[in-house]
């Protein structure tokens, strides 16, 4: 056990869990999941086939935390906290806190001045990066996007100029939709549409935008899909550039 897993202080530990395929899940993430006290799950059931496939031990107290019953279930995790128990905290899938539930518990704790401690673990961003093939300078994160057209092209284009691939989360049935908007935003640029990623149907689609949206125009999507969008083409970044250093000569 290392120093941070010390579970003699009370503790809120975050643990990642796969985003589809169960091995991928760390040692420590086992360990920690069988020693806590209690296990707050985004999805009981979900969790429990970790549990099932590893053969792992239950802890005593396993309880939701969700989107619908955070405020209670996060007054039952400062609750335990208090009374000097050890607590995890997973999401269906990947991190907790990240486009999942789990911030709140994590500031309430901090806020009451109780330790939290986050393992690393799977990620359907870093994942979708890897996997698509696609140039990573920096990339940045934009979660769900907003459902309404016209705030999806306010957040595209406050990106349009950064030099970053963009990475977000998608329902599968508006895939083309979204698509269309990042094109008129942000011109045809190369792009991955990740389906099911690790899972045994994981599919990758490597394209331009244009050529994405017609591929998905009329094609049924079923599972997770994590969307990258490519930088700004490096002529393009090299004469942006190029134009910064002239406007510095006097």
């Amino acid at each position: 056990m290392t120093e941070n897993d010390d579970q003699n202080e009370p503790t809120l530990f975050l643990i990642p869990t796969p985003i589809g395929n169960l091995e991928d899940i760390s040692l420590r993430a086992m360990r920690i999941l069988q020693t806590v006290d209690a296990l707050a799950c985004e999805d009981t059931r979900h969790t429990r086939k970790i549990f099932e496939r590893h053969q792992l031990d239950s802890p005593p107290i396993i309880f939701a935390c969700h989107a619908h019953n955070e405020d209670r279930a996060v007054g039952r995790i400062l609750s335990l906290l208090r009374d000097g128990k050890s607590v995890g905290l997973t999401s269906d899938a990947g991190a907790p806190g990240v486009s999942d539930p789990g911030q709140r518990a994590a500031a309430a704790a901090i806020e009451n001045g109780y330790k939290v401690d986050a393992l690393p673990g799977p990620s359907a961003v870093i994942t979708a990066l890897m996997v698509s093939g696609l140039p990573v300078p920096a990339f940045s994160f934009l979660g769900f996007l907003p459902r309404r057209p016209g705030r999806q092209r306010k957040v595209f284009n406050a990106f349009a100029e950064a030099p970053t691939a963009l990475v977000f989360f998608e329902s599968p049935f508006r895939v083309a939709k979204i698509l269309k908007i990042a094109l008129e935003c942000l011109g045809n640029r190369e792009a991955a549409v990740c389906i099911e990623l690790t899972k045994k149907f994981e599919n990758i689609h490597r394209q331009r935008l244009e050529s994405l949206i017609e591929n998905f125009q009329e094609k049924k999507i079923k599972g997770e899909v994590t969307i990258v969008i490519g930088p700004p083409e490096r002529e393009d970044a090299a004469i942006e550039q190029e134009d910064d250093i002239n406007n510095m000569i006097p």
